[in-house]
């Protein structure tokens, strides 16, 4: 596996050197090193941890060692490579039009693969612990790099940073309770955590094309920020002892019982308010339809993702309305969180929860 590692890290090296040569002819020489010393300073850092944790890829911590990476691994690395590269456009200058879609192909490809690596890894029966672990800490290092990029793109609030920094803290956290001889408690199963962890990465994919207004973005970055800051607060509350899981378990029935039909209700209260506003122009079929799926819980989750869309493109450039911003967070929480009760058919809730190739 090691070998194997050397390959893969000089095969990135390669690349890097070959991105490096295009770029000095799209772009000036001092870009062009910028964005090589921070691509190569990245790609070593993620060689380095894979070859610190070369004894997790076994399926268990009883199983013997695979005999190589595996495919399943070898996509997961290659989306660390791919976050590399979109980090070597941190902290340039974006007026050049490669500079913005080159980084949002390379990260939108990246969020692509999230999808893809476990599936392969299940198909080809060679899941490991190492290819969840490097899964995990990848889906962290790209939301440090890409909100950074969208932040100087202007399309994300800064403060996004906060759900940036907020695994390495809880992280942290951990290991500092360990240190102390403090008990860390079990967190029960919660599929939500991979759940809301992708949407972050597609929103952030998403962001940092020059598809939707800036100003709907910087909104909706906020609402989805929210729910996965909850969720880490609430996380660290179970592994301390400080809530019971029971607790966590009532306020997820509170929520698919209560809360998520009452977004439902509260979005088109809010879009017959909206729409009363001439500014709001937004393309009547759409709306209808989208409004629809999501009354009606028939793949509401689609129907929201039709509707921010829709707002993203259509929604007045001015400043943003109070209606307007409630309008953003209720159909990105929607999205985010399903349709819960009284809904006709939650396709959309069994797909992003399963288990590609199980």
């Amino acid at each position: 596996m090691k070998h194997e590692l050397q390959v893969i890290t000089a095969l990135g090296c390669s690349i890097l050197l070959i991105g490096f040569c295009l770029l000095v002819v799209t772009m000036d020489w001092g870009n062009a090193v910028q964005w090589l010393v921070q691509a190569g300073l990245l790609w070593g850092y993620i060689c380095r941890y894979i070859g610190s944790r070369l004894e997790l890829n076994r399926a268990n911590a009883e199983a013997p060692l695979y005999n190589n990476l595996g495919w399943g691994n070898r996509l997961t690395i290659l989306r660390g490579g791919l976050i590399a590269l979109t980090g070597g456009f941190l902290f340039q200058n974006h007026d050049n039009a490669l500079n913005v879609l080159l980084p949002a192909s390379l990260y939108t490809l990246a969020a692509i693969l999230d999808r893809l690596d476990g599936f392969v890894a299940r198909r080809s029966k060679q899941v490991s612990l190492l290819g969840n672990h490097l899964d995990i800490s990848f889906d962290a290092l790209g939301l440090v790099v890409a909100p950074l990029l969208a932040i100087g793109l202007g399309k994300i609030h800064w403060t996004y940073l906060i759900l940036s920094a907020a695994y390495y803290i809880y992280q942290w956290g951990l290991q500092r309770r360990r240190d102390l001889g403090l008990p860390v408690y079990a967190l029960p199963p919660n599929p939500l955590r991979r759940t809301l962890a992708g949407f972050q990465m597609g929103f952030i994919a998403v962001a940092l094309w020059p598809l939707l207004n800036p100003a709907l973005t910087t909104s909706a970055g906020i609402a989805f920020m929210l729910p996965v800051l909850f969720g880490f607060v609430a996380d660290w509350w179970v592994v301390c002892g400080s809530v019971q899981p029971q607790i966590l378990s009532r306020l997820e029935i509170f929520s698919g019982r209560f809360f998520q039909p009452g977004l439902r209700a509260l979005l088109v209260l809010l879009l017959f308010l909206a729409t009363k506003d001439a500014g709001m122009t937004v393309h009547v079929f759409g709306l209808l339809l989208s409004t629809g799926l999501i009354l009606l819980g028939f793949a509401g989750r689609l129907g929201a993702l039709i509707l921010i869309m829709l707002l993203g493109w259509h929604y007045p450039s001015e400043a943003i309305d109070f209606t307007g911003y409630v309008l953003i967070f209720t159909a990105s929480w929607i999205l985010l969180l399903g349709t819960g009760r009284f809904s006709l058919w939650q396709w959309d809730d069994e797909w992003v929860a399963r288990y590609d190739g199980a």
